[in-house]
């Protein structure tokens, strides 16, 4: 087999160290085909050029890479992507120490070779180490194939474990389908009415908190209600950007964000009927992935289009090469007209991509990971300016801090940094904040924490509570009040084929091939 036998002996290594589920059958018959003798010289090309294609698609089916279908979907979105990304995001797949160790091992087998007949271990490697690990049953690899492997091993188990798994999840969505919150009038006096500005923010979970050491930042110590076990549900913007703005219904499955949703669900319609007028603002451009279209349309209120942004400077270039705006300039650029038009209440949403993976600052040469703490701690300092601003201003306001979905800036063993194919709870389970702003001191009744697992139906109730009866009015109840009896939600994060959903201790994935697998 010659240099293939380099190929096999690394699919070896990485089935040893986890990182790969080879399909053992098809992996035999493969070698074979390339250890067969063959006398005809353009035979041994043409069998080297299929070699190359099959030796391919087979790695890439047994690694945990997306599903390739995946990846041809997003095509047009990676092409988007500019040369410096893509170039950080090669590394993270194959790293400076690979490539050594690849060379090292090169080496190794050219001097080896000349002595051992090395295909021959190869070939007996193949038939031995499946049987030995109990996987020989020549069963077809499936995506996450490294996770999925595990519950093949033990079948009557996985099935037993399966059927309950199926149960709770269908168990979730039926309870999920039948819930919804709804807005009452904004009632207050004049004096007592508010703003809702709704701080949409991309890439940062608790755990990114705490990868960046930002976890003990003073701005999580200002909120008057914290929620610390809030599941974003999704993992990708888009879809975030939809659950946020239905908030006032209860999970739907994936698949149902791009079908009509009933008027009741959407936030801000909800809003605007109870005397808010809905804004919308974005620090970029929103062309990505048709993140503009999706918020135009899931507002809910027709005509309502993104605040202008012309004069904002640009803080830095997006992974795409786009500008990316400073979130305190953009606001205070918006915010400003906002004070001049004197108006009745208003309903912001203002999304930012300040966090998103493959951003650069200007004048750093830094990789968008070595970069997120200085782009989050600038990011959690304008947002205590933005507070700071609307409190100077005199106005009252609830502002709502609120993350997509987090950066997976450690990764795991499934997926690299930055990849959030497989929405886990480490990117799913996100800081949410809420600070009512103009509160007098002696109403306030100290920073709320809600421990219990919540969703967004959950901050959409909380905000309709505090819309029923304005925290801000004279003899109003104490801020606890406000976050009783709030709807809960189980942890359950979801993308196009993938569904995870939190357990007591770790979490279970539903595979693309419908398979349940436990993970710590």
């Amino acid at each position: 087999m010659g240099i293939w036998n380099l190929y096999f002996l690394a699919k070896l290594w990485l089935f040893h160290t986890g990182h790969l589920q080879p399909h053992w059958l098809t992996n035999l018959v493969f070698a074979l085909f390339l250890a067969a003798p063959m006398e005809s010289r353009p035979l041994r090309v043409l069998r080297q050029f299929i070699a190359i294609g099959v030796g391919a698609m087979l790695a890439y089916r047994e690694s945990t890479l997306p599903p390739f279908a995946r990846v041809v979907s997003q095509f047009s979105n990676v092409r988007a992507f500019t040369p410096d990304y893509l170039l950080e995001l090669a590394q993270r797949i194959v790293s400076l120490q690979m490539v050594v160790a690849i060379g090292l091992a090169v080496l190794l087998y050219l001097i080896i070779n000349r002595w051992v007949r090395v295909t021959s271990f190869v070939l007996l490697a193949l038939i031995a180490i499946p049987f030995w690990h109990g996987t020989g049953d020549g069963n077809p690899p499936t995506r996450l194939n490294q996770m999925t492997a595990r519950a093949a091993d033990t079948p009557r188990a996985d099935f037993a474990v399966r059927g309950g798994y199926d149960a709770q999840l269908a168990a979730f969505r039926e309870q999920e389908s039948t819930r919804s919150a709804t807005a009452q009038p904004l009632t207050a006096t004049p004096d007592a009415q508010f703003d809702i500005i709704v701080l949409h923010i991309c890439s940062l979970s608790w755990d990114d908190l705490d990868a960046a050491k930002a976890s003990n930042h003073p701005l999580f110590t200002r909120f008057d209600y914290l929620f610390k076990n809030f599941s974003s549900a999704a993992s990708y913007s888009g879809p975030a950007a939809i659950r946020l703005l239905r908030a006032s219904c209860g999970q739907q499955p994936h698949a149902s964000l791009y079908s009509p949703a009933p008027a009741e669900c959407h936030l801000f319609e909800a809003l605007a009927q109870a005397g808010f007028g809905p804004h919308v603002l974005l620090n970029h451009d929103g062309r990505f992935d048709n993140f503009r279209s999706f918020v135009d349309k899931e507002v809910g209120v027709a005509g309502v289009q993104p605040e202008s942004n012309e004069g904002v400077p640009e803080a830095m270039r997006a992974f795409d090469d786009s500008p990316v705006l400073g979130d305190y300039d953009t606001f205070d650029h918006w915010y400003k007209r906002r004070l001049q038009q004197n108006s009745g209440p208003v309903a912001l949403y203002f999304n930012t991509v300040t966090l998103h993976d493959g951003n650069r600052l200007p004048g750093k040469r830094l990789t968008s990971l070595e970069s997120y703490p200085l782009r989050l701690a600038k990011l959690l300092e304008d947002v205590d300016r933005i507070i700071e601003t609307i409190s100077k201003s005199g106005r009252k306001a609830v502002v709502v801090f609120v993350p997509e979905h987090g950066a997976a800036l450690r990764g795991d063993e499934n997926q690299i940094s930055g990849l959030r194919e497989i929405p886990t709870p480490r990117i799913v389970h996100v800081p949410v904040g809420v600070k009512l702003v103009g509160l007098p001191t002696t109403a306030a009744g100290g920073m709320v924490t809600i421990d219990a697992p919540s969703s967004f139906l959950a901050l959409s109730q909380l905000l309709f509570n505090l819309v029923a009866d304005s925290p801000f009015r004279q003899g109003a109840p104490p801020t606890p009040s406000y976050s009783e009896n709030l709807p809960q939600t189980a942890m359950v994060g979801e993308n196009e084929g993938t569904v995870t959903m939190k357990l007591s201790k770790g979490y279970v994935i539903h595979t693309p091939d419908g398979v349940w697998v436990e993970q710590k």
